[in-house]
């Protein structure tokens, strides 16, 4: 009789022995098998089923649908007015063997409008032994997520749209942007449309922009690379700073790169005006050749100079010479005390001959399409104002247009006033205004140039650039140096030319900076 017991104790102990074995051995959660298609397979037949329209389809692959899934397919479409979609399944994320994601990329052809790109990912998930979708606003578009809303909003667009003289677009990033309606000046104006995103805390931002169908492009005077050279040359400058490249024979603008900040309607490379400094001695000289002055002339270069009944004025290098220099040497050296020695000794004190003189090179007369003069000078009232004109202070102010001009002329040897959009563009013509120089003028001015350049001596008119390497190419003739502004600030600049190409670089606080940006911007042609 105690063979029974025995028996149900051993029954007992194998059936907790199979326990343990079952509870060891039975599948985990990341052991589950799949019943049917796995999660690649699912994602693709959704993403299809989505893109043929087949909601009923969908919803099947979706892990608890919310009871209006296909009301809300249909409401996004109509709402934006969604004619097709095309998806493009990308790379499946595997997670923990219950869990992947397929990311994919969309575009939605928008009626009347065009296409609209998105992307975003499909999450799912391993419910029952399938692999199904699960499915939340921002499936249909990321910009949904947490309450997002999607919706039109009408935008002022331009009838017409700037583009580089060979039809091809501006470059991304090109510094010209704020200038496109400047470009497109006197272009009937209509109505465009984006698509914008508003997220749950208010924020918005664009989604998509549909220019007007019956936008034309303007071709304007840009060069794609002279304008991609100008806009590379001034990645990495650390202060604000410009490049304006003109052609000499027709005033054709070629660049506007502009990082001067938001001044003057985001214009201030044209519409910005800054004492030009040293390279305003390009004017000086003009009006000091026009007295007999010639670049062989013999002038003084002193650690300081005081004309009479006038105030002390000091090299900006704060060295004299060591002996009295041509005038071609003191251009080079940009020697402050020789141009007002010389200004007061042979210009009128009224300042009508540097006055005369920079009116041939447009100051103080309105630009056509600008609406305002690039450049500005006062007759002086005595002589210590004609000598800070001289050297391109006091009442002297010029934005990098003008000066980009100044060399065109001295390259030309007449001066033409800018032209943003050439005459064969039949919808807005300009013509540009003329004035000659006297041609032996233009002879001393293009060698003094070329000196200013080859000069090595340690100023910033050297052709060696400040990091000591990388110099402006062969054939460049222009002027440099530094100017201070009503803030005190030193501006640095460069005004020159190579071959059919005029130029004019500004850099804010830039010390000597202009010269190797100028370097980069003429190697990158």
């Amino acid at each position: 009789m105690r063979t029974r017991p025995v028996l149900v104790l051993v029954a007992v102990v194998l059936i907790m022995i199979g326990a343990g074995v079952y509870v060891l051995l039975r599948p985990t959660g990341a052991q589950v098998r799949a019943v049917g298609p796995g999660p690649e397979e699912t994602g693709r037949a959704y993403l299809a089923s989505w893109q043929d329209g087949d909601l009923s389809e969908m919803g099947r692959m979706v892990v608890s649908p919310p009871a209006d899934f296909a009301q809300r397919h249909l409401d996004f479409a109509q709402d934006l007015d969604i004619e097709s979609v095309r998806l493009v399944p990308g790379t499946l994320v595997r997670g923990d063997g219950l869990h992947a994601e397929l990311p994919f990329r969309g575009v939605r052809k928008v009626r009347n409008l065009g296409d609209w790109p998105f992307e975003s990912t499909l999450r799912m998930v391993l419910r029952e032994g399938r692999w199904r979708v699960v499915w939340l606003p921002e499936t249909l578009h990321p910009a949904l997520a947490g309450g997002g809303r999607i919706a039109f909003k009408e935008i002022p667009a331009p009838e017409t749209e700037p583009v580089t003289g060979s039809g091809a677009p501006l470059p991304q990033d090109s510094g010209a942007e704020g200038y496109r309606g400047l470009f497109g000046a006197g272009a009937e104006e209509t109505t465009g449309y984006a698509l914008e995103a508003t997220g749950a805390d208010g924020s918005k931002r664009e989604l998509a922009v549909f220019r007007p169908p019956h936008v034309k492009k303007l071709r304007t005077s840009l060069s794609r690379p002279v304008q991609a050279a100008a806009a590379r040359a001034l990645d990495g400058v650390g202060h604000p700073a410009a490049i304006v490249a003109v052609r000499p024979g027709t005033g054709e603008v070629l660049a506007v790169a502009d990082r001067l900040g938001e001044g003057n309607g985001g214009q201030s490379a044209f519409r910005g005006l800054y004492p030009p400094g040293p390279a305003f001695k390009v004017v000086t000289a003009t009006a000091l050749l026009s007295e007999g002055l010639t670049p062989a002339t013999r002038v003084g270069c002193p650690r300081t100079y005081t004309p009479p009944k006038g105030r002390i004025f000091r090299n900006a290098a704060d060295h004299p010479a060591s002996e009295a220099v041509t005038l071609t040497t003191a251009f080079a050296l940009s020697c402050d005390t020789a141009f007002v020695e010389q200004a007061a000794a042979h210009l009128p004190s009224n300042g009508r001959g540097l006055v005369r003189a920079a009116e041939l090179f447009g100051f103080n007369a309105e630009v056509p399409g600008l609406g305002e003069s690039c450049g500005r000078i006062t007759p002086p009232g005595d002589v210590d104002e004609l000598a800070s004109d001289a050297i391109g202070q006091g009442s002297v102010v010029a934005s990098p247009l003008c000066m980009a001009l100044v060399a065109a002329a001295v390259q030309d040897g007449s001066w033409h006033g800018p032209v943003l959009v050439p005459s064969r563009s039949s919808r807005v013509r300009q013509v540009s205004r003329r004035a000659s120089l006297p041609e032996a003028t233009v002879t001393a001015l293009r060698s003094m140039m070329r000196a200013a350049v080859a000069d090595t001596t340690g100023t910033s008119d050297g052709a060696v650039s400040a990091d000591g390497t990388r110099g402006l190419p062969p054939g460049t003739a222009g002027k440099a140096g530094t100017a201070r502004a009503a803030d005190g600030r030193e501006h640095a600049w460069f005004v020159g030319y190579r071959g059919d190409l005029a130029f004019a670089v500004l850099v804010e606080s830039g010390g000597e900076a202009a010269v190797p940006v100028a370097a980069r911007f003429l190697r990158a042609l």
